[in-house]
Order: C-alpha cells, then sequence, then structure tokens
C-alpha cells in the first residue's frame, strides 16, 4: 500500500488530478462550529508531561506548575462548580461574582509552547470533554455569529472551562463582543485560559483607537491573571534555516505523486480567501495530506495578509505540510506590516509555514 505523501519519482501517480483548494466552498453548519471546540489534531496528544521546557527559561517550569494547579481547582467541587446541571437544565446553580480573577492568561512570543500548554490544560481539566471548550479567538467570534449573543452565552454557561487560543482584538467591535461575553461567562462560573503574544491591557493597541475602549480593554484584564512565559521559537530552536523554495515543475509532480494533495497558484488561491469566510478555512482543508502552492509573491495588502494569517493557523493545527515555489515564507509580508500592529501575527505565520514547509521536504526528496 503506497504512502498518502509518497515523493515523486518513487511509485506510480496515485492522484493525477489534485485537489484545488480554489474549487472549494464549504458550508460550514453551526452544530459543527460547536462540535469542533476541542485542541485540533496536532495537540490530541499533548500533555504537561510533554511540554520540554527550555532549561534557560524558568518561567516556562513554572508556567507548567501554575497551570497543573489551576486544571486540579476545575474539578468537581472545585472553584467552577457543576457545570453539567446547568448544562441540561436539572437546576439552577448558584450565580457566583468571583472576587479575583477568574482565568489564566498566557504571555509570551510565538513558538514558546503556549498552545500546547493550553491544550495540555483541556486535558487535564477533570471534566467531561462536552463540559470543556478550546477554540482560537476567531473561532469565538465565529460561534457568536453563527449562533447568536444570547444563544452562545447559553451554550457555554454550562462549561467548566473556556480556552481561547491566539486572543487578539482586531477591531472596536471585537473589544465590546468578547468583554460582554466573557463577563457573562464569568459570572456563570466558567473559567478561562487564554494565549496571546499581547498582554489583556495592551490588547488592541497599534491597531485601533484602543483608549477610546480603555473600559472594555480593562475589564477584559481583570478577568485573567497574566503568566509570562519568555523563550524563543521551539519549532526553529537548533534547526536549519528554512528551506528554500521548489520549482513549479518540483511542485507540481509532487501534488501529482502525493494522494490527498491540492495543487493551487498563489494569487489565485488569495484571491479565493476573500470569497471564504475564515470561520470556514478549517473546513477548506478537511481531507487535505498536503498543500502545494505555486509562484508564492508577497501578499498585497493587509486584508490579505490576516486571511493568509488564519489559512496558515489552520494548516499548522492539522499539521497539512507545505510545499511552495516562488519567494520563501519569510518575505511574504512587507517591512511596514512586520512593523505595525498585527506584527505579532505575521511572525507567527512565517514561523508555522516555516514549520510545514520542513515537513513538505520528503515530498520531494524522502531521505
Amino acid at each position: 500500500m503506497s504512502s498518502p505523501l509518497a515523493p515523486s519519482g518513487s511509485g506510480p501517480i496515485t492522484d493525477p488530478a489534485p485537489l484545488s483548494l480554489c474549487a472549494r466552498e464549504p458550508h460550514v453548519p453551526a452544530d459543527r462550529l460547536v462540535a469542533e471546540m476541542v485542541p485540533p489534531p496536532r495537540f490530541d496528544s499533548v500533555r504537561f508531561s510533554t511540554y520540554i521546557p527550555d532549561p534557560n527559561q524558568p518561567s516556562q517550569t513554572e508556567a507548567v506548575r501554575v497551570l497543573e494547579g489551576f486544571a486540579a481547582g476545575l474539578g468537581p467541587g472545585g472553584a467552577a462548580g457543576s457545570g453539567k446541571r446547568r448544562l441540561f437544565g436539572f437546576g439552577k446553580a448558584p450565580k457566583k461574582t468571583p472576587a479575583g480573577p477568574r482565568g489564566v492568561y498566557l504571555d509570551g512570543g510565538y513558538g514558546v509552547g503556549k498552545t500546547h500548554l493550553l491544550a495540555s490544560l483541556w486535558h487535564a481539566t477533570p471534566a467531561e470533554p462536552e463540559l470543556k471548550a478550546f477554540g482560537t479567538f476567531v473561532e469565538l467570534t465565529n460561534l457568536v455569529g453563527a449562533l447568536g449573543f444570547q444563544q452562545t452565552v447559553r451554550t457555554l454557561s454550562g462549561h467548566r472551562l473556556l480556552c481561547i487560543d491566539e486572543f487578539e482584538l482586531d477591531d472596536p467591535g471585537d473589544t465590546v463582543l468578547v468583554s460582554t461575553l466573557l463577563g457573562k461567562l464569568v459570572d456563570a462560573g466558567v473559567a478561562l485560559a487564554a494565549t496571546s503574544n499581547t498582554l489583556p491591557g495592551k490588547l488592541g493597541e497599534g491597531r485601533f483607537a484602543s483608549a477610546d475602549f480603555l473600559r472594555e480593554i480593562q475589564g477584559l484584564s481583570a478577568h485573567f491573571r497574566a503568566l509570562r512565559i519568555d523563550g524563543e521559537d521551539y519549532r526553529h530552536r537548533g534547526l536549519p534555516e528554512a528551506p528554500a523554495p521548489y520549482s513549479d515543475e518540483q511542485v507540481t509532480d509532487a501534488a501529482h505523486a502525493t494522494e490527498g494533495a491540492s495543487l493551487d497558484a498563489f494569487s489565485p488561491l488569495l484571491e479565493h480567501l476573500a470569497r471564504v469566510h475564515p470561520s470556514r478555512y478549517g473546513a477548506l482543508t478537511d481531507g487535505i495530506k498536503a498543500v502545494c502552492l505555486t509562484g508564492v509573491r508577497p501578499v498585497p495588502d493587509q486584508s490579505t495578509a490576516l486571511r493568509l494569517v488564519v489559512l496558515a493557523d489552520r494548516l499548522y493545527d492539522r499539521e497539512v505540510p507545505v510545499l511552495a515555489s516562488g519567494l520563501p515564507f519569510d518575505q511574504l509580508f512587507s517591512d511596514e506590516m512586520l512593523n505595525g500592529g498585527y506584527r505579532k501575527k505575521y511572525f507567527r505565520a512565517i514561523s508555522r509555514l516555516t514549520a510545514l514547509a520542513r515537513d513538505a521536504g520528503k515530498l520531494v526528496d524522502p531521505r
């Protein structure tokens, strides 16, 4: 039986007509959005015990200790109470008004293992999976859009823990929406955990007039105990530089030789992303075993760049290798973008795409 990632030239062509992301326009029902609020496949098996702290960064070891204690406190009879009764309406849980922060906020640079730790917290929390929710900030706001605000509150209020990865506030509307939502969930007894590259009090800085929404931002900050995690990007720690792009011919041949691979020209794919809501980018990659791109070039504008960031996150979550021709991924974003308010998102995307490019090397060279 041939490998689904058989390299070009290693055997017969298994898929003479590669898939195309540009040909896909997925529809994602609201119930799928709720059901998929679990750690993504890349983080299915992570645990606190599999996190390897950098011995030169004591904050990483401290983060594990604090989060293990936080998880232990979320068991039956712990700080969060019994969410199950509230979820199924078998009784009214007393309304809680916590005196201090109801969550932890993991702050640090990209690649220090924040998502690994957040997923480990989800796995370690002693509650049934349906009483725990895990999603990115974008997925949370998409859930509100799909269900409506009140139904989202009712759906999540029965949970013991809500984990929010990649917490970012890109516009004032999101600030007010999320501040109100999290406030109601905290009142219902839901514990919160989040990751970001920006401290809670600095969210939105450099992207919109955050001073106009200071009350909402300060309200968000009050829900969390900030936990700083220092360190360098583990994806590149001790590894060689990012692989050079391949030729168009190599990428095309690999796409034809790889079962379940997609093949798209980069510019048309960017145009297609503008026609698909970011909440559907995960579904866009359903069943894709490798993404092959020809003609990678710098993204033309910030809106396009932010859509590409979301796609990079979904591909990374699903461990989909990315084989590309054209420019290397560290030349995707202009200097202006890399020095602007979204710079941390762009650096994260470069980091993740570079890791996926390394994974894709075996599509061309199996050694």
